[in-house]
Formats: C-alpha cells, sequence, structure tokens
C-alpha cells in the first residue's frame, strides 16, 4: 500500500508524521472549524462555497488564521495528486494553534470516497430520532466546529437502533438536521427544508438542491419552522450531505413514511444532483 499524505501547515507530510502540538486549542478545547468536501474525477464539487463557508465561521469565532482560499485550493490539489486519488472525501480543518499563542494550524486530509450501500439509494434509509437537542443560542449550532461529539454520541444510538441517521429538533420541538447532514419534507405539492436559524448547517448540497428545485419547476421553501408531526405526515423525506449525495428516508424509529419506497419527486432530485456533479466536475 502506498504512503498516505496530509497537507500540514503548507507541507505535504505522510499520515504518520504529521503531529500537532499537545496545545493545539482545537485539541484541548475544540476550538476550530472544519468542512467536509467531495471530489469527483479529482475536481471537489462547489469548493468556493466550502471555503466560503468554512472561512466565515472561523470569522464568527474569531479563530486565528493564516489560511486563505488561494492557499487552501493549491493544497487540495497537491493533496489529491500526492495520494492520487480521484474521488475522495477531504476535510479541512483549521484552528488557532497553541492556547498560548504562535502559528495556527492548517491540516487537510484526503481519502478515497466510502463506497456506500447501492441500497441506501435505491430502497432508502431509516432514521431515529436524538433526545439530544439543538439550541438556537448554541454558537457552534449551524456550524461545522470541532464540538460534534455529542453528534458523535446521537449516531452510536441511531446504529444500536439499526437506523443509518438521527433526527435532531429544537428546544420549542422544531425539526432541525441530521448528525451529519440536512434533511428535506415533500408535503403535497412542496418541498420543505427547516430555515437557516433554526439554526441548521448551510449546506452545501442543501443548497445545490433548492437550486435543482428552481431548474424542476418544484416548489421549495425554507421559510417556516418544521415540526415532528410535518416529518410523520411528509409523503417524502430525503436527506443531503456532501459525500453521501442525497439518501431518500423511508422509516424514522417505527414510522413508515408514506408506502415506504423511495418517491418520485425524490428519484428526480438524486439523478438531477448526479448530473450536476457530473457536469461540474467532468472526467478528462
Amino acid at each position: 500500500m502506498s504512503e498516505q499524505y496530509v497537507h500540514l501547515n503548507g507541507r505535504l507530510v505522510t499520515a504518520d508524521k504529521a503531529v500537532i502540538q499537545v496545545s493545539d486549542a482545537g485539541f484541548l478545547h475544540g476550538a476550530s472549524s472544519f468542512t467536509t468536501m467531495r471530489a469527483h474525477n479529482g475536481v471537489v464539487f462547489r469548493l468556493a462555497d466550502h471555503l466560503s463557508r468554512l472561512l466565515g465561521t472561523v470569522d464568527v469565532l474569531g479563530l486565528r488564521t493564516e489560511a486563505t482560499g488561494e492557499t487552501l485550493t493549491i493544497a487540495i490539489d497537491e493533496l489529491l495528486v500526492a495520494n492520487a486519488l480521484d474521488d475522495a472525501r477531504l476535510r479541512i480543518t483549521l484552528t488557532p494553534g497553541a492556547v498560548a499563542g504562535g502559528d495556527p494550524t492548517v491540516v487537510i486530509t484526503a481519502e478515497a470516497l466510502p463506497e456506500y450501500p447501492t441500497s441506501w439509494y435505491t430502497e432508502g434509509i431509516s432514521v431515529s430520532v436524538t433526545e439530544l437537542r439543538q439550541s438556537p443560542t448554541d454558537i457552534a449550532c449551524g456550524r461545522k466546529t470541532g464540538c460534534y461529539f455529542p453528534r458523535i454520541l446521537a449516531m452510536r444510538t441511531a446504529a444500536a437502533k439499526k437506523a443509518q441517521e438521527a433526527l435532531w429538533f429544537t428546544p420549542a420541538g422544531h425539526l432541525a438536521e441530521g448528525c451529519f447532514c440536512n434533511v428535506f419534507l415533500l408535503s403535497g405539492d412542496e418541498l420543505r427544508t427547516p430555515p437557516l436559524d433554526t439554526p441548521v448547517l448551510n449546506g452545501i448540497v442543501r443548497g445545490v438542491v433548492m437550486e435543482l428545485c428552481e431548474t424542476l419547476a418544484i416548489k421549495c421553501s425554507d421559510t417556516e419552522p418544521l415540526t415532528g408531526r410535518d416529518v410523520l405526515d411528509a409523503d417524502e423525506v430525503f436527506m443531503t450531505s456532501s459525500c453521501s449525495g442525497v439518501r431518500p428516508v423511508v422509516r424514522v424509529e417505527d414510522h413508515v413514511i408514506a408506502d415506504g419506497k423511495v418517491g418520485p419527486i425524490t428519484a428526480e432530485i438524486m439523478k438531477a444532483y448526479e448530473d450536476i456533479l457530473n457536469a461540474e466536475c467532468p472526467s478528462e
């Protein structure tokens, strides 16, 4: 097996030689922002959107960084070549470095895109409902930060129920998102997704789906809060994320969504998403 490289603070190093300081604020306190991206045919899908969101989060949280969109883009290209990857899962993590000061940390990793089960897309997935809540007063909610451990715990509970994701709600009972995904509901002829100020992550594929709805003449809105009842009454449900794409949801806990099959609107959006992915990241 060839050596795996990471990009660490401006240099390509082998994964086994990549180290950060034990006093790094990201390691000690979760003081970091990250983004996870998909490369298809050697091209990162919607890279500019990922970088804009990432650096915006850094500004909001007041994290020091010397990274720029240009330096990160160059590093990503170098890393994909070094690891000989065409279809890949990449992650950029930015931290302010040591608690006492010093240089900020920039880590970029890349690995082969996981082989997600075909059944997720042809038959749909099951999701659970976590008892944890997503608070509008938590500055980390709606942003990708190093404070993701509650998400991991919720996924563990979901896996124990043989579910592939978990839905999060706010203390007021409003639908938010999945652990690592945005969520859409089809009610009648309208597709609905929770407003950004719920709060939810401004997901890149979430935005793509909303663009596609305009092209496909599908009504889509993100203006009104959604509830658990909206989920249970939905005609179709699906989740979106950068690496796993668009995944139909056919069961929530013990409740079957509609007829328990992938719905026609979801299937149409899945196809349109694959088309735009291939168009923006073409093979040579």
